[in-house]
């Protein structure tokens, strides 16, 4: 059984940087894509940043030329790097492994990215 654990969220100001990281253990093999999500109080769970494991990336409009996904598939492990943070950006950030792509897979338990103004 695969488990997912993100780390690196925390409270920054706005225009500040964060690096979140996801690391899985159990059978990471199945995963073709790993990616990141976000919600914000309130919102619907959105799609963030993927990655697939032959490296093709995918952002959100919004985080474009500010987020960066990366994965070191020897370290089971993905990362986003978030630059230029916005408070729009703020909420609780969830890592995904896909069996599919994403839309079927794993999901890590979470966590928060707070950006004040």
């Amino acid at each position: 059984q695969v488990q997912l654990v993100e780390s690196g969220g925390g409270s920054v100001q706005a225009g500040g940087f964060l690096r979140l990281s996801c690391v899985a253990s159990g059978s990471r093999a199945i995963f073709n894509a790993m990616g990141w999500y976000r919600q914000a109080p309130g919102k619907e769970r959105e799609f963030v940043a993927g990655i697939t494991t032959g490296g093709i990336t995918k952002y959100a409009d919004d985080v474009k030329g500010r987020f960066t996904i990366s994965s070191d598939n020897a370290q089971n492990t993905w990362y986003l790097y978030m630059n230029g943070l916005r408070p729009e950006d703020a909420g609780v950030y969830y890592c995904r492994g896909g069996i599919a792509g994403l839309s079927t897979g794993a999901w890590g338990q979470g966590t928060q990215v707070t950006v004040s103004s």
